[in-house]
């Protein structure tokens, strides 16, 4: 994005920009982002289950969560085309925003109006809309982030995000199991689709975005120009900005996350392995991991306002890899909750830091015009590789052990740790030419 990048002089300014109201209204869009996630995922599993649904049905259930995958290919559409009178009232995003948002609210009354022993169809059919929907929203989200402020103010938007973002997977995970428990399942998604409306009042107050980027009238350009200008010049312009470097660049985008998701595959069957109840697991790695997780964020999200991007990116690397080797200590020590607490904060505080980091360097590559489409891209390949390496967690543990996974899972983290000082480096020697 070309948007000035003016880092502040001392930390005050550094923590301040948690006070603007474009990084605060972060935390009510991550909210309406994470809120359809579990509630076509593993809530939805739970209701069905709970109403006596077979497993393998439920299993099948599971492939609606793809759709988050493969969003990348309509970015080009959120991008580009324009909404009928939304557009011209509300510009580009925000128009793309609150659409996806009516369309998840919709998703989830009719999954709460219909009956799980005779319609399991059309229940199938609702949670599509709902991930289709929320993956568009994620999309126009993304978009408008980036495009709402300065590269150094991204490492803030991001950490209110992910805040938002996880209190929404607490609601649409605890929260609809208590009014489930206290009710039902209908009046928990009723619920649920009442909360999106959190994310419809706040895209309609929001302001536009600093720059909002040019889109094309269906009626005013031939197919061919509109394909290219859609589909093609995103991945043109990228390859054309970032020169012999971009090969690298999306290297490490594939990397980045490896050794955390390949760890996180495997911490709570660890957990349970060493001997920790279920309770002790959801006490200290769901609750006080959550509050470590944002913490982790927060300090990110100042460590790039004050430092920039690479060089918190560089400890965000060090500091995931690093982490796993804890692991390793706490795989060959007896049980403690001491520990375990110690642990896990130190990993959760990493890892939130580290994905407010990668957040924010990956919303600076973009470039106006191409905002939505590049960030698909850019999001889509730092969870593929990582969750498909992440599948072969289990069995390594079974061949070689606890201890040596992890420290296997933390080895896989030196290419990123290298790779970012290399581009640093290169950053560092452009500046200077």
């Amino acid at each position: 994005m070309n948007l000035k990048n003016n880092k502040p002089k001392t930390w005050r300014n550094a923590f301040a920009v948690y006070m603007q109201s474009r990084v605060l209204s972060m935390i009510a869009l991550g909210f309406s982002a994470g809120l359809p996630y579990l509630l076509v995922f593993s809530t939805l599993s739970a209701w069905l289950r709970d109403e006596g649904v077979e497993r393998s049905v439920i299993g099948f259930f599971s492939w609606v969560s793809v759709t988050y995958s493969v969003k990348i290919l309509w970015s080009p559409v959120v991008d580009k085309v324009r909404l009928p009178v939304l557009t011209r009232l509300l510009g580009q995003r925000r128009s793309w925003m609150l659409v996806a948002q009516l369309g998840i609210m919709a998703g989830l009354i009719g999954m709460a109006s219909t009956d799980s022993h005779t319609q399991l169809t059309m229940i199938a059919a609702c949670a599509v809309l709902v991930a289709f929907c929320s993956a568009t929203q994620d999309v126009s989200i993304d978009a408008f982030r980036i495009e709402s402020t300065q590269l150094n103010y991204q490492g803030a938007m991001a950490a209110t995000y992910v805040l938002g973002y996880r209190l929404a997977l607490l609601v649409a995970g605890a929260g609809s199991f208590y009014i489930a428990e206290f009710y039902n399942w209908h009046i928990s998604y009723y619920v649920m689709a009442a909360l999106m409306s959190l994310g419809v009042i706040t895209t309609l107050c929001l302001p536009a975005p600093i720059v909002e980027q040019s889109v094309v009238e269906i009626s005013k350009a031939s197919f061919i120009n509109q394909l290219r200008d859609a589909v093609i010049h995103p991945f043109t312009d990228f390859f054309s900005r970032q020169g012999s470097l971009a090969w690298l660049i999306l290297l490490l985008i594939a990397i980045y996350k490896m050794s955390d998701v390949t760890m996180g595959v495997m911490a709570n069957p660890f957990y349970l392995d060493l001997g920790f109840n279920k309770k002790d697991i959801a006490e200290i790695g769901k609750v006080f991991g959550f509050f470590m997780t944002i913490a982790g964020a927060a300090l990110g999200g100042v460590f790039v306002a004050r430092y920039g991007v690479m060089r918190p990116l560089f400890f965000g690397a060090i500091a995931t890899a690093s982490t796993n080797l804890l692991f390793a200590f706490m795989a060959n020590t007896p049980p403690s909750l001491t520990i375990l607490a110690s642990v896990i904060s130190a990993d959760n505080l990493s890892g939130g830091f580290a994905t407010a980091v990668f957040i924010a360097y990956l919303s600076g590559l973009t470039s106006s015009g191409h905002t939505a489409t590049q960030y698909a891209l850019f999001s889509s390949l730092m969870t593929f590789p990582a969750q498909l390496l992440g599948g072969f967690s289990g069995l390594i543990v079974d061949r070689f052990g606890y201890i040596d996974f992890f420290v296997y899972a933390s080895l896989i983290g030196l290419p990123a740790v290298f790779l970012v000082a290399w581009l640093w480096r290169c950053e560092k020697s452009s500046v200077s030419a």
